[in-house]
């Protein structure tokens, strides 16, 4: 297993991490030439800047049974067609079961937006330091579950 990190603007890169290397999971962090970033733990891609760059990157590299955490619903989708496992940075998983409703609701919400003249949103609230421990129980959660799958237990 390896965690690709949709890593523009990521609110939870160090709390990855942390688990990651508890866990002896490889990360690899991909952003783009606008947010380069620096880990001493993840290998860190940085890809040129581009409308999805980043997101198809990360597609191409994740296989069957790799984790993807992302907020991006398509970036979701598309990992959860190679098999692989995506968390969103508030600790929900993404699965085959929510994720076409997921991608509707957003859908839905741009054509609104589109036909009310206001192409930008309200952003979310500011995160918290309870989001950031809600995230980091489920991802644990999910870790324990899948590395506990790939030994055979």
């Amino acid at each position: 297993m390896h965690i690709y990190v949709d890593a523009d603007a990521c609110p939870v890169v160090r709390q990855t991490e942390e688990l990651a290397q508890k866990y002896g999971v490889a990360v690899t962090l991909l952003c783009d030439t606008n947010h380069v970033l620096r880990s001493d733990y993840s290998e860190v891609k940085v890809i040129g800047a581009g409308a999805d760059a980043v997101d198809l990157a990360l597609v191409n590299l994740c296989q069957t049974g790799d984790l993807v955490v992302t907020q991006d619903y398509g970036v979701a989708a598309m990992a959860l067609g190679k098999k692989a496992y995506a968390i969103h940075q508030n600790g929900w998983q993404y699965t085959n079961e929510n994720i076409e409703r997921l991608l509707m609701e957003r859908h839905f919400a741009k054509k609104a937006r589109q036909a009310s003249g206001k192409h930008h949103l309200k952003g979310p609230r500011k995160r918290s330091e309870d989001d950031d421990l809600e995230y980091r129980g489920k991802l644990e959660q999910l870790l324990v579950r899948l590395l506990e799958g790939e030994h055979g237990n």
